[in-house]
């Protein structure tokens, strides 16, 4: 059981609540039956900002939730209501999903007690995880996983385990992973959330989880068993040899902007887990109504014990920080060095763990990739564009692309490069639908198309979306096979999500975080198994062949660049724009990049890869 300090920690023959406010006049912890009934409601005892009770003969599995009372003053950021009942920020375990319910946005003397319309929270008591050395390290590919979307449909998963955590310790997933030689699995956020609230009018539910109530409490519609679900499919998948690393979303909550839900830490005291402008107004780095106030060193306590959560009750290997930007935010803009930062880069526990950054936000100079410290990995997306860009056949891309096959040492300083390479992620078009959509097409999110990135880099081979012509379904298998051993021919850390390996689509949608349906969820009878064996190839080769593997930039002690013609690149071949073409030789192995073929060649001439 980690010791987390607040929360509801059994101790004594009973449990002792322990939550925090430095707003808050009066504090309760309210005691509820399985039925919904509230059985009990007992006031806290307060000690400067800490408000404690310790109830005998109280047991794990016992429901919970806090209640806390002061000014009301939303434009100050202080949002007390005693009829509102609030999640523990702690709670490791909550009784069921969360549900949009008008209720749950009144304002104070306009609603009822939110308690029949929101989780409880429920006091459990974990097994600890022996700790052991993460099995990650970087350089092994990732692969993103959306755990609903990925197994919801699989024929071999019992239909009780599909859309699960569990489910990714069945043999048949194991096998797949192990056949790509994943080296780690990234699981896109698994707790617990709430969909936003302009979804549920639309008939659509946020399936991403990008949208957080309680950072420790898994979600239980992808995790029912709870914490033993993620420590038994953790072990299995380390027996396999094979990391985890948890998506994390410590930007925002789900309570949104001022027209939004009171459900955890808004009602506990908003003023210091959010960030405010001077006239009280929250600001809103994220895009989506609120910004976790990062600085607050109660903010800063919370998100460190939820890593350790994660880490002593199921022995992750690592974490992706969503918006990481958010992270090092001071009143004068991002800092590498902000007290955050360096704490989850030094502490003994924490950095122990491979840390990878989504450098950007949507606030003022956001944009902050390759600015992280070490040891923090960075979602790479220049290498992105830029690949992208080359095999769409822009002009002028052959130095930038040599430049990303090497580890991108013109964003990256040191002497290994932090890069996680990758085409294409949740977040986007999918792998296939980049060459065969020119446009996004996210009508189905009910948002007439206006969501999601209007430049998406993407080329459709002369039709846009589905086509029974041959020669277009041809180009286009060979434009993503060409995508995909450019990714697993470059330095540094690959990042491959799932699906994309056989062929994937969303339909050309770019933003399908709301379509919990067949738009995201991964058709395994119909997938593209010869695109999967190519994968599959090149992932075998990648193991094989060391000098494709490794996060230390290439160099020109490692690699000769040549010229179409086979001879040395010169500055005028470099600089030239309708150079479209380029080779390298990296050990046993000539590589040839464009204009329109992949060819990979061994020391004795023989074909590797032509693609």
């Amino acid at each position: 059981m980690p010791d987390l300090r607040h929360g509801a920690q059994v101790e004594d023959g009973g449990v002792r609540f322990t939550a925090w406010s430095a707003s808050a006049e009066r504090m309760w912890v309210s005691l509820f039956e399985r039925a919904g009934t509230e059985t009990a409601r007992v006031e806290m005892e307060r000690s400067g900002e800490i408000f404690t009770v310790w109830l005998p003969d109280l047991r794990p599995g016992q429901l919970y939730g806090y209640r806390a009372d002061g000014v009301y003053e939303p434009r100050s950021g202080l949002w007390f209501d005693p009829e509102r009942l609030l999640v523990d920020p702690y709670a490791l375990a909550i009784d069921q999903p969360f549900r949009n319910h008008p209720e749950l946005f009144a304002r104070r003397g306009q609603g009822g007690d939110t308690a029949p319309f929101l989780p409880k929270s429920v006091v459990v008591q974990p097994e600890a995880f022996s700790l052991v050395p993460a099995v990650y390290s970087p350089g092994g590919l990732i692969y993103e996983i959306n755990v609903r979307s990925f197994t919801i449909l699989h024929p071999e998963i019992p239909v009780e385990q599909r859309g699960t955590i569990g489910a990714l310790a069945h043999p048949s997933i194991l096998a797949h992973f192990q056949k790509l030689h994943v080296a780690a699995v990234e699981l896109m956020p698994i707790a617990a959330w709430m969909d936003e609230r302009h979804l549920p009018p639309l008939g659509l539910r946020n399936v991403w989880g990008y949208n957080p109530v309680a950072f420790m409490a898994l979600d239980p519609r992808i995790a029912p068993g709870g914490w033993a679900e993620l420590q038994q499919t953790v072990r299995a998948l380390h027996d396999c040899g094979i990391g985890v690393i948890i998506d994390v979303v410590f930007n925002h909550t789900a309570e949104s902007d001022e027209q939004g839900a009171t459900l955890s830490l808004r009602g506990l005291d908003a003023r210091a887990y959010f960030r405010h402008a001077d006239d009280g107004t929250l600001i809103n780095d994220t895009g989506t109504g609120n910004t976790l106030n990062c600085e607050h060193e109660q903010t800063q306590r919370l998100i460190l014990d939820s890593l350790r959560a994660y880490i002593r009750c199921a022995g992750v290997d690592g974490f992706r920080f969503d918006l990481a930007t958010i992270l090092g935010r001071t009143p004068s803009g991002f800092s590498a060095e902000a007290k955050l930062l360096q704490t989850l880069a030094s502490d003994p526990e924490i950095s122990s763990r491979v840390l990878i950054a989504e450098p950007w936000d949507v606030g003022p100079d956001g944009y902050q990739l390759g600015q992280f410290l070490a040891p923090f990995l960075e979602w790479n997306d220049r290498y992105r564009d830029d690949v992208r860009r080359f095999w769409r056949g822009d002009g002028g891309m052959v130095p930038t692309l040599a430049t990303r096959l090497a580890g991108s040492s013109d964003i990256f300083a040191g002497e290994a490069t932090r890069t996680v390479n990758f085409i294409a992620a949740h977040d986007g078009m999918t792998l296939a639908d980049i060459v065969a959509y020119e446009r996004k097409h996210n009508d189905a999110n009910g948002e007439h198309n206006r969501d999601g990135h209007d430049e998406n880099l993407s080329w459709n081979h002369g039709v846009e979306g589905h086509t029974p012509r041959a020669d277009v379904i041809a180009k286009r298998a060979r434009s993503v096979r060409r995508l995909l051993a450019t990714l697993f021919m470059s330095r540094g850390t690959l990042m491959l999500t799932a699906g994309d390996e056989f062929g994937r689509s969303q339909q050309g949608n770019n933003n399908a975080y709301a379509q919990d349906n067949a738009i995201t969820w991964i058709d395994w009878d119909n997938r593209d198994r010869e695109l999967e064996e190519f994968v599959t190839y090149l992932a075998k080769l990648r193991s094989e062949y060391e000098v494709l593997r490794g996060v230390s930039f290439l160099t020109d002690d490692d690699v000769t660049w040549l010229d179409e013609a086979g001879k040395p690149m010169d500055g005028d071949k470099w600089s030239d724009p309708e150079t479209r073409s380029l080779q390298l030789g990296l050990g046993d192995l000539k590589i040839t990049l464009g204009p329109d073929e992949v060819l990979i060649e061994d020391k004795t001439g023989e074909v590797l890869i032509r693609c």
